[in-house]
């Protein structure tokens, strides 16, 4: 797992393949394991391979979504704020376990935040993206994650660039 930390990256730029059905099976079961507090499954997921709803996705903000104009998949994670108080936690492990076992089936990814972000001055990212895919009113789509086999190159971050001052020992 350490090394799969060390050379994972955000990749924003997808080749043009698909993704094979059993990585996509993977992909579905690890975001059904990803823990959530006391087990109460807040999220919801919807996983989006047509083109016209990604290119619409890499619009749902103003900046930090256009990447989704190339990836061949997006997970929408969503998340039912009265299920739990701590959903914004629940998707964000959904989140990172997803991005891990990805990197892990030999694909790349990317996050992209919607939680608290605009769309346009009158609909927040998270609305849009809601209705794009018909989610029931109430839920909450905090992130969207982009996967798909990368069309760039990026090493992992070299170990003497870690802030080892954020480590602190007692």
């Amino acid at each position: 797992m350490l090394e799969l930390l060390r050379q994972r990256r955000s990749v924003r730029r997808y080749a043009d393949a698909r993704i094979e059905p059993a990585k996509l099976e993977n992909i579905c079961e690890a975001l059904l394991r990803a823990p959530t507090s006391r087990n109460l499954q807040p999220c919801s997921f919807v996983l989006v391979e047509d083109r016209q709803i990604l290119d619409q996705l890499a619009t749902a903000k103003p900046h930090g979504t256009s990447f989704f104009a190339t990836a061949p998949l997006a997970v929408i994670i969503a998340a039912d704020p009265t299920i739990s108080d701590v959903w914004i936690e629940d998707a964000a492990v959904a989140a990172t376990v997803v991005q891990l076992v990805a990197e892990d089936l030999g694909l790349t990814s990317c996050w992209a935040q919607l939680r608290q972000r605009q769309h346009n001055d009158t609909v927040s990212a998270s609305e849009y993206v809601r209705q794009l895919v018909n989610l029931p009113e109430g839920l909450e789509v905090p992130m969207v994650i982009a996967i798909g086999y990368a069309d760039e190159k990026k090493s992992g971050h070299p170990f003497s660039s870690l802030c080892q001052e954020k480590i602190h020992r007692k």
